[in-house]
């Protein structure tokens, strides 16, 4: 998880039943390490073991929100199809 200064990530974690759970942060590693101990996202408390399944940087917060609103209205098919690469991110209108 290699970060850059301003970099923005997007990613999603999958928790022990299956489920897909979409984020943003500026510092990936500490946010992933938080949740796992059942800070944050009240919807992933208690839900662990968690695994990060995909993650995406972009350059800005906005951008990342843009994305993370897009990926919250796909369908589960959808993003598991997104972790697995075989679909690209959805478009975002500025």
């Amino acid at each position: 998880m290699t970060e850059k200064k301003n970099t923005w990530f997007i990613y999603l974690i999958r928790t022990r039943v299956g489920s897909l759970y979409c984020g943003i942060t500026n510092n990936l590693e500490r946010r992933f390490k938080m949740h796992q101990n059942g800070k944050g996202a009240k919807y992933l408390k208690g839900k662990g073991p968690l695994t990060l399944v995909w993650q995406h940087d972009v350059e800005n917060k906005s951008i990342a929100l843009k994305y993370e609103y897009r990926i919250k209205k796909m369908t589960k098919a959808s993003k598991e199809a997104l972790v697995i690469n075989q679909i690209p991110l959805p478009t975002i209108n500025d």
